[in-house]
């Protein structure tokens, strides 16, 4: 039987997915805690410098660290046409990129969480915090 190219595609997904949770396991430490955050941005230099001063500060506090892991960039196409009324052939095409990192920060002490509250962010930065106690795994 052969396997069509949609059925390849589902089992190399979820073997990174496996791959990725066999990576996450092994930094999860059992009875601690962990933050996690996620962030997006348009511009990567931003997003870069953004993570870079987030990992210096929970370094500085001394948490542990893991990441930044680039996620992947989600592509939006918009197709428009250049004039109101005649030309429908005559269309240009704009895109726009939305990059992502994740850091997960292990064993946060409560002065990490205070730097991490009082640190200033470039402006079109999105983060998403959330905080995984002991009952998570």
């Amino acid at each position: 039987m052969r396997c069509g190219p949609r059925l390849r595609n589902r089992k190399t997904k979820s073997r990174r997915r496996l791959k990725d949770r066999k990576f996450f396991e092994g930094t999860n430490v059992i009875g601690k805690e962990r933050i996690r955050i996620r962030l997006k941005a348009y511009d990567y230099r931003v997003l870069d410098q953004s993570t870079g001063e987030i990992v210096d500060t929970a370094r500085r506090t001394g948490a542990q660290i893991a990441g930044p892991i680039p996620l992947p960039t989600v592509k939006n196409k918009y197709c428009v046409l250049r004039s109101p009324h005649v030309d429908k052939k005559s269309r240009e095409q704009f895109e726009i990129r939305t990059h992502k990192r994740l850091l997960d920060i292990l064993e946060p002490t409560q002065q990490t969480v205070d730097a991490l509250m009082k640190l200033d962010l470039p402006a079109g930065v999105d983060v998403e915090i959330k905080a995984y106690g002991k009952e998570h795994k």
